[in-house]
């Protein structure tokens, strides 16, 4: 499904965010991208999803190289994509449940599918009972919930989560993680781009651990399973 061959990209005044990084990821894979802050986590799905363009190498997603896309077709390319902002990016002005709908709207689906997708949506993630609630009444984990079933509402095949834990509690992170892990469960790869590492050592799963622009090392297991250099 993601495929980056020898992916650079480098910024004015000498700033380099990736270093020859390559990785590739199938279909239904669950996977953490990880590393600390300025390690070239955003760039990676800024590249993927088409914002920016590498430097150096090649980014395919579906077997077509995303780097000659034209800007035509970009917004269809980009509805493969459920990507949960780190900032959330939620309406403020809108509900829970308007929230979930404008997704759905602005993809042209019609009102008979809005309301149903919206209704199984809401059930989805438990927030029936918050429907009318703006997202400042919510809490953190529930905020994150509503931006995680807004990022459902064009069916993607690949979900990316950009610091789904950030800000909330263990036990809201849990839920959260068994969130994902359910859709996952359906067949959607799902990317999931973390500081905690709780959650990556509680799934044990496959970790790739980014430094420096560089991808350090491609391992399945806990957070500090990276001793194993990638080749």
């Amino acid at each position: 499904m993601i495929d980056f061959k020898n992916v650079s990209k480098n910024y004015e005044a000498g700033i380099q965010a990736l270093n020859n990084a390559s990785f590739h990821a199938d279909h239904g894979e669950f996977f953490f991208v990880v590393g600390p802050s300025g390690a070239g986590k955003s760039t990676l799905i800024r590249l993927l999803i088409r914002q920016e363009l590498p430097s150096e190498g090649q980014v395919f997603f579906e077997g077509v190289e995303v780097n000659n896309l034209p800007a035509t077709l970009l917004p269809v390319y980009r509805q493969q994509f459920g990507i949960v902002f780190q900032d959330l990016k939620l309406i403020e002005t809108k509900t829970v449940e308007e929230n979930i709908r404008f997704a759905l709207e602005i993809v042209g689906k019609r009102k008979k599918e809005v309301n149903e997708t919206t209704d199984y949506l809401l059930e989805l993630v438990k927030l029936t009972d918050h429907r009318h609630l703006h997202p400042q009444a919510l809490s953190g984990g529930e905020m994150q919930k509503v931006a995680i079933a807004r990022a459902l509402a064009s069916d993607p095949i690949l979900l990316i989560a950009d610091e789904p834990t950030g800000n909330i509690d263990p036990e809201s992170s849990l839920e959260i993680l068994s969130l994902l892990q359910t859709i996952n469960s359906w067949g959607t790869t799902v990317m999931c781009v973390t500081h905690d590492r709780e959650i990556v050592d509680h799934l044990q799963t496959r970790v790739i651990h980014m430094d420096n622009g560089e991808i350090i090392a491609d391992t399945v297991g806990g957070y500090e399973n990276n001793k194993k250099r990638k080749k």
